[in-house]
């Protein structure tokens, strides 16, 4: 039965008669007529694609801001509450505007303007980072406030168009919050898995910018002259399964720091020996007695590299990116008196440990500061430096913004001339990363070389790589010597050998590092 006319009053109506919103008709069966304008699944296909594009921008965000802000948990923290607000915030006005204006004629504008927000997002981050980080900050939080606040009022605008009728209130309202939370999971997924890997973060945005701005139009101009019959296709995704925590399961940590699960395992073949655990991997080996025994190989290759490239006995200034065990800093003084290293390192609680349970002493001459290493290189004089170390890479995940050429760029302003920076990598199967990298190396820098373990360079296996460049020339040939003294086996490779290994490798930018992607973080079996 079809309700009555507006106008009707509930005692004007048979007592069988559903109460609809004034205005609305019912159509054949009983089932709500689509609102002017409107239809269920057009609603649904924008409630889907605004709660994905949502969660594309806060993603994205987190990655445009990184060179500028640093990549820590606090910056984190800082854009998913920026994004949250402005869910909250566009919810909530979205709702008010939805009962004082007409939906159908605000919908398109909504996407519209988010898709313009959305397209001048990596220009106008840009423009504030070449000024300053705090700016760059504050930039992009309002370039990911004022889309995400746009784009969360389409589902109040769209339910209220889709509310025909009071007694589905909550089927319209359950269905279109379903659809957003998995327009949501599928944002995430095709970012992390998908978009980041195949184009630069500043295309996705202004890709995104545009599919919303053309959407808007067509949303615009089909609200103003909609006809029954019209439909358009629903692209739905499918998602399911939750994974249950073991909260009571032993951590198997000594320390839960801000960043690692951490833990310093005793060598009981050495009496002073310790291994620096960070989740479950074996970061640093340091001897208590003796900070010139180097366990690790690629430490040892390190080591190595700074024994043949200077004067034997000559004090260096370095600078490390990244802390570990503080193995090479100690080194360094141990062998080089008067040696002075500024250490940058983003864990506080790692400097806890290394200074409580490894006995590392921290002063004049070994400063170390709690900061992104990005942004600490900042601080970080032109041509103070002798050596550069890089030791922040992981074999599970790797701080993509100190991979990139703009970051190498900042690592040869700091440098004198003749200075070296030197890098450890871990990386499995087909290598892309450490090609990756290596290929940004060369990209930056006049001479690089790389050592690697045997058969590393013929695809019998990955690991542990240290990088070497300079814009000098340096004695790649004595390094390896230095490195089959210590008995690891590695071996330097340098010149066509090395391009060849390196291949059609991309340069990685502040715009365009899949580190995440390229990276394969545990061995292959076969």
């Amino acid at each position: 039965m079809t309700a009555h006319a507006s106008g009707t009053t509930g005692r004007d109506r048979p007592s069988d008669t559903r109460a609809t919103p004034t205005g609305a008709a019912r159509g054949e069966g009983g089932e709500p007529a689509p609102a002017p304008g409107i239809g269920p699944r057009t609603g649904a296909v924008l409630v889907f694609g605004s709660s994905a594009a949502v969660l594309v921008v806060e993603l994205v965000a987190l990655r445009l801001l990184a060179p500028y802000v640093g990549l820590t948990l606090e910056m984190n923290t800082m854009v998913i509450g920026i994004a949250l607000t402005a869910i909250a915030l566009g919810a909530w006005a979205g709702g008010r505007a939805a009962d004082v204006m007409a939906p159908r004629r605000t919908l398109g504008p909504l996407l519209g303007l988010s898709g313009v927000a959305v397209a001048l997002t990596p220009s106008a981050v840009r423009l504030a980072g070449a000024a300053d980080g705090a700016m760059a900050l504050f930039v992009g939080g309002c370039c990911l406030f004022v889309p995400a606040a746009l784009l969360t009022a389409v589902t109040p605008m769209v339910t209220k168009l889709l509310l025909v009728d009071l007694e589905v209130t909550g089927t319209v309202v359950g269905r279109l919050s379903g659809v957003g939370t998995a327009g949501g999971i599928a944002g995430t997924v095709l970012t992390g898995f998908v978009l980041v890997s195949v184009v630069p973060v500043s295309v996705i945005l202004m890709g995104l910018g545009v599919v919303l701005l053309l959407a808007g139009v067509l949303v615009d101009a089909s609200t103003r002259d909609w006809r029954r019959g019209r439909r358009m296709l629903l692209a739905g995704v499918a998602v399911g399964g939750s994974v249950a925590g073991g909260a009571a399961v032993p951590s198997g940590c000594d320390v839960e720091t801000r960043y690692h699960c951490a833990a310093v395992e005793e060598d009981p073949e050495r009496d002073g020996g310790r291994t620096l655990v960070l989740d479950g991997l074996r970061h640093s080996y340091v001897d208590l007695d003796d900070p010139e025994h180097l366990e690790f190989a690629y430490v040892q290759a390190i080591a190595s590299l700074i024994d043949t490239a200077y004067p034997a006995g000559e004090a260096l200034d370095a600078y490390h990116l990244g802390a570990g065990g503080l193995s090479v800093p100690t080194y360094l003084d141990a062998v080089r008196p008067g040696s002075t290293s500024v250490v940058s390192e983003i864990d506080p609680g790692v400097i806890e440990i290394d200074r409580e349970r490894l006995g590392v002493a921290t002063g004049e001459r070994l400063q170390v500061r709690v900061e992104d290493a990005r942004l600490g290189l900042r601080r970080i004089a032109d041509d103070s430096r002798d050596l550069v170390v890089g030791d922040a890479f992981g074999g599970v995940s790797v701080p993509w913004h100190l991979t990139t050429r703009e970051a190498l760029a900042d690592i040869g302003r700091v440098l004198r001339p003749g200075g070296l920076y030197t890098v450890n990598m871990i990386d499995h199967g087909e290598l892309a990363f450490v090609r990756a990298a290596v290929r940004t190396l060369d990209a930056e820098f006049e001479h690089v070389a790389v050592a690697g373990r045997p058969g590393a360079f013929e695809g019998e296996g990955g690991g542990n790589f240290v990088a070497t460049a300079s814009d000098t020339p340096f004695d790649a040939e004595a390094w390896g010597e230095r490195v089959a003294e210590r008995g690891s086996g590695w071996r330097v490779v340098e010149g066509a050998a090395l391009a060849e290994w390196i291949g059609e490798a991309r340069v990685l930018t502040d715009d365009f590092a899949p580190v995440d992607q390229l990276l394969t973080p545990h061995p292959q079996r076969r």
